[in-house]
């Protein structure tokens, strides 16, 4: 645990705040009309995925956590756990998949992830931040519609939908954020 200014907290760092542990999701510096600035930061508890806005002045300290991350292989899931393996142990574990969140969908078989724990206690798992799918499905281009405007909605292969340029077609492969699922670009395989 290392203490930090409170307006030095950035996306993805956790912090220890009202006795849980909470990764920042998104800050915004403000400087009102008076009183002093403040971050305005959107955290979500690491635990059970409840989210907080919460204002921190300069002035404050915050206890930042430092995580332990160690890469592991997507083994399969079993209903809602999800096995992975320890790339240096071979040690095998079962986790929930609320601990990946809405990635999950991304999650492919071998996939290298990266399991961070707090006190040996696997709090999330995180997945690269690109992968490859295959479009499945893909609507026709409406004619008439300029090429620039617009993205259709596809399908991928996993069953997400996503929204990708005009020129790409059913059977495409393409490179997804796993973040946000949006379009990458074309694959290059």
């Amino acid at each position: 645990m290392m203490k930090i200014n409170g307006n030095a907290i950035r996306p993805g760092n956790i912090i220890e705040h009202k006795g849980r542990l909470w990764r920042a999701m998104k800050t915004q510096h403000t400087q009102p009309g008076k009183g002093g600035a403040y971050l305005q930061v959107e955290l979500k508890d690491i635990r059970d995925g409840t989210k907080l806005n919460e204002r921190f002045r300069a002035s404050e300290d915050v206890d930042r956590v430092r995580l332990d991350q160690m890469e592991y292989q997507f083994l399969f899931a079993d209903g809602e756990m999800l096995n992975f393996m320890n790339n240096e142990t071979y040690e095998q574990i079962a986790l929930h998949s609320d601990l990946v969140g809405e990635p999950v969908a991304f999650l492919q078989d071998g996939m290298t992830v990266t399991i961070e724990l707090y006190e040996e206690e696997p709090i999330s798992v995180v997945l690269p931040d690109s992968v490859v799918c295959e479009i499945v499905e893909a609507d026709a281009v409406v004619k008439g519609q300029t090429a620039s405007s617009s993205f259709k909605p596809a399908i991928l292969d996993n069953g997400v939908r996503i929204l990708v340029p005009p020129h790409i077609a059913s059977g495409t492969r393409v490179v997804v954020n796993t973040a946000d699922a949006s379009y990458v670009e074309r694959a290059k395989d």
